[in-house]
């Protein structure tokens, strides 16, 4: 390698060591000009996460709080203090609870406050089973089957055969319900 090549590496290392440098200033000012909104974002980022892990534990040890709640009052549904706290602490898990109480007792004056729950699932439970205990036909979307063939029930009863085969002839085949169904349907038949 002769002279002149050699000054010109010297001059390439020169001049990349030069960018490196004039990067390093680059950085160096965009850093002084933009350090107090850098701080507050990376402060923001480390607040946001923080904020969450502590929502996050504080949920947990409520859902903790209120499922030792429910285990005791499996044991003693009469368990003023256990309630009260599930209610607190879980108001679904709550009314589901007083649903299958009040389902256990047939207290209707519970099915009827239950009926009008926010939770849509107890609520058309809850309507059901009140009309069960009330013997009147209703219109229920978790228990279709079984409210068309109480329906059917309470108009045999009345005498109305024809509306109550109707009824019957609403359940699905392949319903668990449907055997039954079939059944009432053949005890209507009378001789001739």
């Amino acid at each position: 390698m002769n002279l002149t090549d050699a000054g010109r590496e010297i001059k390439k290392e020169l001049s990349g060591d030069e960018k490196v440098l004039e990067s390093v200033f680059k950085l160096e000012t965009l850093y002084k000009k933009y350090k107090f909104i850098l701080w507050a974002l990376v402060i923001a980022v480390v607040l946001f996460f923080i904020g969450r892990s502590v929502m996050q534990s504080m949920h947990e040890a409520k859902l903790l709080e209120a499922n030792e709640a429910y285990l005791t009052l499996q044991t003693k549904p009469e368990d003023t203090q256990a309630l009260m706290i599930l209610q607190e602490k879980n108001p679904a898990l709550y009314e589901l609870f007083t649903y299958t109480q009040a389902t256990q007792k047939e207290d209707i004056s519970v099915l009827e406050a239950l009926s009008s729950s926010n939770n849509p699932v107890v609520a058309d439970a809850s309507n059901y089973a009140q009309s069960v205990l009330k013997q009147k036909p209703v219109d229920s979307i978790l228990y279709e089957e079984m409210a068309l063939f109480q329906q059917a029930y309470l108009e045999i009863k009345a005498g109305d055969v024809k509306s109550a085969k109707q009824k019957l002839n609403l359940i699905d085949e392949r319903s668990p319900l449907f055997m039954i169904a079939s059944l009432l349907k053949h005890s209507t038949i009378k001789a001739k």
